[in-house]
């Protein structure tokens, strides 16, 4: 890229570029936050440029590593409380919003008091509901990516270049032309839908695991490459109080630098009405207690790209590995259907790629974690 000696590989130019003009769609007009750290400044660049060429406005918001930190240390109530006018203009105000995870330290705030962390969490619950809500209505186009760090290879045991192979290759940047084959996927994501979106009741059978949830008039979602990249899956919000059962989770989930390993929850009408972990249980607990739609689902998604097949501890791309189930609990997506409101979004996953089946309306829909329809 010319004026930025950064950029050494080529993929992270393509990346950019396909971030603004597949996932995003930038417009002569709009105004666009870019957002990130500074390790991930390839990968700004990129953006910014190609936000220009498409006629737009770019905005970025850079974040020094260490200063979220500061604040649970120093700050008060009131000070974790409180949303700036940064805070709220890309939610707000802008057309788009190109987010870069870019981590130097994934387990910063793994000693933070947990009750602090809530109450800046139920302060911000507000700008996701605006998120969601103008997502909904289309007035704000989003997508979340991640710049591969240290960080983040470390967690998925890999050297960096081990990783960075790893990441762009599940985003497909390696192909001469990534935006054809994700629309390729797009295209094998919808005829399951399609056969998906008639069905009202799903049932999931593997080891721990034996739940039901109705999906009957919810909408499925093709996630394609335009709120995630890399993506894969297709999700729905289940009815809020339908989901029936215990459902054992395979991989530790990471919230707020916490990672949480063997969670097992119980739902009767839609609630969690237990729930246990083998590592950081208290702080399970603690997080479903967050505000009353934190204990009910609000997403029941498959994870369909082939392409990533090996758990990283990092959730953008485990809950994508082909042949496994998420759900979250807390907020669910309005164009889903989902009627569930919450601080928290917390994704959950199940495999299935072995001993597992999936029941849709009484047909066998997949096994082992293969669809069968």
């Amino acid at each position: 890229m010319k004026g930025t000696p950064y950029m050494a590989d080529s993929r992270i130019d393509q990346l950019g570029r396909l971030l603004v003009e597949y996932s995003i769609d930038v417009q002569p007009g709009q105004v666009i936050e870019i957002s990130g750290g500074p390790v991930a400044s390839p990968l700004i660049q990129a953006a910014y440029k190609y936000t220009l060429l498409r006629g737009g406005h770019p905005v970025t918001r850079i974040t020094l590593p260490g200063l979220t930190e500061l604040m649970f240390e120093h700050g008060s109530d009131e000070q974790l409380r409180h949303l700036t006018p940064i805070d709220r203009y890309g939610i707000e105000k802008a057309d788009g919003l190109i987010r870069l995870m870019s981590e130097t330290n994934t387990r910063s705030l793994t000693n933070v008091d947990p009750a602090r962390q809530q109450l800046a969490q139920k302060a911000r619950g507000e700008l996701r509901n605006t998120m969601l809500k103008r997502a909904a209505a289309e007035e704000l186009a989003w997508v979340l990516t991640l710049f591969p760090t240290e960080a983040y290879a470390q967690d998925a045991e890999m050297s960096l270049a081990e990783y960075e192979e790893f990441v762009y290759g599940a985003g497909l940047l390696g192909d001469p032309d990534p935006v054809a084959r994700w629309r390729e996927i797009s295209r094998e994501q919808q005829r399951t839908i399609d056969w998906l979106s008639e069905k009202k009741e799903i049932r999931i059978q593997a080891e721990g695991t034996d739940l039901t949830v109705q999906t009957g008039g919810r909408t499925w979602i093709n996630a394609d490459g335009n709120h995630n990249f890399p993506d894969g899956e297709i999700f729905t919000g289940p009815i809020e109080d339908s989901a029936n059962g215990h459902v054992s989770f395979t991989f530790p989930s990471t919230m707020n630098g916490r990672s949480v390993e063997g969670i097992k929850l119980e739902f009767k009408d839609g609630k969690v009405v237990n729930a246990s972990a083998n590592k950081n249980e208290e702080y399970l607990i603690s997080t479903l207690d967050t505000d009353e739609g934190a204990r009910y689902l609000g997403e029941f998604a498959f994870g369909t790209n082939r392409g990533i097949q090996k758990f990283t501890g990092n959730t953008l791309f485990d809950e994508k590995i082909g042949g496994t189930l998420h759900m979250a609990v807390g907020a669910g997506y309005p164009q889903t259907g989902s009627r569930n409101t919450s601080a928290v979004h917390w994704d959950m996953i199940v495999d299935l790629r072995s001993g597992s089946e999936v029941h849709v309306d009484g047909e066998l829909f997949s096994k082992d974690g293969a669809f069968q329809i």
